[in-house]
């Protein structure tokens, strides 16, 4: 008997029925992103990873999926932000995929959940994902075919990192786990430039 709710500075927090007198009871608070209002919320109790999965959808355009796991933590599955579209509904349809309605300009959309972050530009219907294995990965929203995959260095630590469309949706740009952000052309695939940060560590949000 978990209780769940977002605020309107960002903050998921987690309820529970003390044993003793079944007063609820604060065990877990995160604030998620920039502390944009949470516009919706989804629950998936019958998860296969340990936990329940959490959906949310956030007034700055972003989509997270989180695992709450048997230690009341929580961590991140998935991290995408929608191009023009701030959900004011979200709901789980299977395993792999979220549905996600539109507050403004009545848009619907599908979302498959991979490990790690997207950006999703509607007027293409087009979805870039950090496939978190050799790159980042093209997709459009009404198929689950990949179109094509921009590869980066393998990457060395399992975290998820920022992806995003450029120049109107001409470039892709990512982050990396070895100081670098990659520019990439979005049609033929093609490397244009690597931007040197650092000699190492995590890129991890561009905008």
């Amino acid at each position: 008997e978990t209780l769940c709710y977002g605020t309107g500075l960002g903050y998921l927090i987690f309820l529970c029925p003390s044993p003793a007198d079944k007063i609820y009871q604060e065990i877990c608070a995160r604030r998620l992103g920039a502390g944009f209002e949470v516009t919706c919320l989804a629950w998936d109790a019958a998860s296969s990873e340990g936990g329940a999965r959490i959906a949310v959808g956030m007034r700055d355009n972003v989509v997270q999926i989180l695992l709450f796991n048997a230690h009341s933590q929580l961590q991140s599955i998935f991290a995408g932000r929608l191009d023009s579209t701030v959900p004011k509904s979200i709901a789980f349809v299977d395993r792999d995929e979220v549905c996600i309605f539109g507050l403004f300009d009545g848009n619907m959309l599908s979302l498959t959940i991979c490990r790690g972050y997207a950006a999703v530009n509607m007027r293409r219907r087009l979805t870039v994902i950090d496939n978190m294995a050799n790159g980042f990965t093209l997709y459009r929203l009404d198929c689950a075919d990949p179109i094509r995959t921009y590869l980066t260095d393998p990457p060395t630590v399992p975290v998820p990192k920022q992806v995003a469309f450029g120049e109107d949706s001409k470039l892709v740009v990512g982050g990396s786990d070895n100081g670098r952000v990659y520019l990439f052309n979005r049609k033929s695939g093609e490397l244009l430039s690597t931007l040197h940060h650092s000699k190492a560590g995590l890129v991890q949000s561009i905008a």
